[in-house]
């Protein structure tokens, strides 16, 4: 895997296996202030609850949220569409613009493959 730049020179870490270990060492390595989070969530909703079936559904959360924090402008983005939407817009049609648009972002980067 290598990384790859955007139109802007900015430099990409690639996704990692999809695996819980090679997405926690990428997190670690490229995006460490989410390190915390993912770690608690991994104790608490697999580690300590001693169930391995919501590890997909783990993966899918976390995967998204490391293919958003490694990209920092695409994730500044999607951030300010989310906050915009709940604190500055006063027209409810233009909340939901916003959040879709950050929706769409999102359900994008789940598509993101390893290497990608």
């Amino acid at each position: 895997m290598t990384a790859h730049a955007t139109e802007n020179d900015q430099v990409i870490p690639p996704m990692p296996e999809r695996t819980p270990k090679a997405l926690r060492d990428a997190i670690a390595e490229h995006a460490p202030v989410l390190l915390p989070d993912f770690d608690a969530h991994w104790k608490w909703a697999i580690a300590d609850a001693y169930d391995v079936g919501p590890v997909c559904a783990f993966m899918a959360f976390w995967w998204g949220e490391y293919a958003l924090a490694r990209d920092p402008k695409l994730d500044a983005y999607v951030h300010d569409l989310e906050y915009r939407a709940g604190n500055v817009c006063t027209d409810i049609s233009e909340a939901k613009a916003l959040l879709e648009e950050a929706a769409r972002i999102r359900h994008r980067v789940q598509a993101v493959e390893p290497g990608e």
